[in-house]
């Protein structure tokens, strides 16, 4: 392989992927078999990025469909080789699997041996439908020759229980038989912003975030938006108006991922109702799902989904963990429950109560899930830092006391974040003063900590200082510093 990488692989133009085109180009520079597996929610790009990365030098590529029975694919691949093959070669519809890899096979080697060879099989867990031998053939057909070839063999499905029963995780044929796996997660606000210049959207961060708040950093959704609304009136149009391109995606959404989709709702809408999540004991309580192996691999294939994650309270233990909806798109339609409302619901609910209360908790989630930013602003990302919660609900003799993100940090200093949105600078009262001092002397005499606690304040336009801030905030970061 003389040529550089982008000359033999130039694909098209992936905007906010660089991260996963350069793991799948590493791939080029290998000449022994590749199994990789690609997986994330629906929506996420999986399909986008590899057929625009690898391009027209994917030799083969075949999806499979949910509604699609085993003879019907079989006949699509026998037409699907037909197309690549030009006329070369010919091929019948065949008899089953192992046939048909066969046939794969047979085309394979027509391609000349010096070529690194790309097979692309797409959405495969809705190709291995009831008896229809597709991974029983898999597993032969990748243990009998693949395996000494030239070749890439991707193997990519948002159905993640299927994925990493039959595919990481599988106990025969192709147990440890996986070289790469790419998982691929929703864009960063950076991402985001990258995106939308590219699709001629020139808004300003303020706007940017409002629209990550409800629709997150998922490609398609993004792909939907206009330049010529605003981000509110778009996320009307998408999800409340009754032809919105989103209207009914969060009917679509679970039962595309999961075979027993009704349970994972239940956890997350359960999880939705509590800000500060709530702990497996919770879950079940709430969902009367029963403990035991089934509520672990829902709780694991929704954190590998980017739907929640787990973290640890401060001082806590890891049977103490709670579960935080991250998925700011699920947690915009349980709060708004778009299905009942009407076209322009949306921009009359901005202007609420309601939309403040909910924006506050959006924002949240949203510096959550940059923390890294938050300690980049620090001037902290040399040093290693976990970000757990703190909650103390309190007795007769204390109030309760909760703190939504710490920066418990190697260097011996706790940051206690606080994070504020609101549509201009913010301004700190002199209630606040007392409140955040409070909270840093309850949080000292509960946990006993010796380190150095600074009062972080992370706000969506600014903090306008004051004689309030001014010896009380020790960090001040503004939103545009998450991107």
């Amino acid at each position: 392989m003389g040529k550089k990488r982008e000359e033999v692989f130039p694909g098209k133009i992936v905007v906010g992927r660089e991260t996963e085109i350069a793991k799948l180009n590493e791939l080029i520079e290998n000449t022994n078999a590749d199994l990789v597996m690609v997986y994330g929610r629906r929506r996420v790009g999986k399909t986008y990025v590899i057929k625009n990365t690898y391009g027209r030098h994917i030799d083969f590529h075949f999806t499979g469909g949910k509604l699609t029975e085993s003879g019907e694919h079989l006949d699509q691949w026998a037409i699907k080789l037909n197309e690549v093959a030009a006329g070369k070669m010919h091929y019948e519809m065949p008899a089953n699997w192992m046939q048909a890899f066969r046939q794969l096979k047979n085309y394979l080697s027509t391609i000349r041996a010096t070529k690194r060879r790309i097979v692309f099989l797409d959405e495969v867990p809705w190709l291995d439908k009831h008896k229809s031998g597709f991974l029983a053939a898999l597993e032969y057909h990748w243990n009998d020759w693949m395996t000494n070839q030239n070749l890439i063999l991707l193997l990519c499905g948002s159905a993640t229980s299927w994925m990493f029963k039959n595919i990481m995780n599988n106990a025969a044929g192709l147990h440890n038989r996986v070289t790469r796996h790419l998982k691929m997660v929703p864009f960063t606000l950076a991402e985001t912003e990258k995106f939308l210049l590219w699709k001629k959207i020139k808004w300003t961060k303020a706007e940017i975030i409002t629209a990550y708040m409800a629709l997150g950093g998922i490609p398609y959704y993004l792909e939907q938006l206009r330049f010529d609304k605003s981000a509110i009136q778009n996320i009307d149009a998408l999800l409340f108006d009754p032809t919105g391109e989103l209207k009914n995606e969060f009917q679509n959404l679970y039962r595309s991922l999961f075979d027993n989709y009704p349970a994972y709702e239940a956890v997350v809408k359960a999880i939705a109702t509590k800000r500060k999540g709530l702990t497996r004991s919770e879950i079940i309580a709430i969902t009367k799902i029963e403990n035991g192996g089934g509520l672990s691999k829902i709780i694991t294939e929704l954190e590998e989904c980017s739907f929640i994650e787990s973290y640890i309270p401060y001082g806590k233990k890891t049977q103490n963990s709670l579960y935080h909806l991250t998925d700011e798109y699920t947690a915009f339609y349980f709060h708004f429950n778009p299905l009942n409302k009407g076209k322009g619901s949306f921009v009359t609910i901005s202007q609420s109560s309601t939309y403040k209360s909910w924006a506050g908790y959006a924002f949240e989630n949203i510096c959550m899930r940059h923390k890294n930013k938050i300690a980049a602003a620090l001037g902290i990302s040399g040093v290693f830092f976990t970000t757990p919660s703190f909650y103390y609900k309190g007795d007769a003799d204390s109030g309760a006391c909760q703190i939504d993100m710490l920066i418990d940090r190697a260097d011996n200093v706790i940051n206690i974040c606080e994070m504020k949105y609101h549509n201009t600078q913010y301004e700190f009262s002199k209630k606040e003063m007392e409140a955040a001092q409070n909270r840093i002397e309850k949080f000292k005499q509960l946990t006993g900590t010796k380190k150095q606690l600074l009062y972080t304040l992370v706000t969506s336009n600014g903090l306008k200082p004051n004689q309030y801030s001014i010896g009380t905030i020790a960090n001040a970061i503004e939103a545009k510093e998450l991107f």
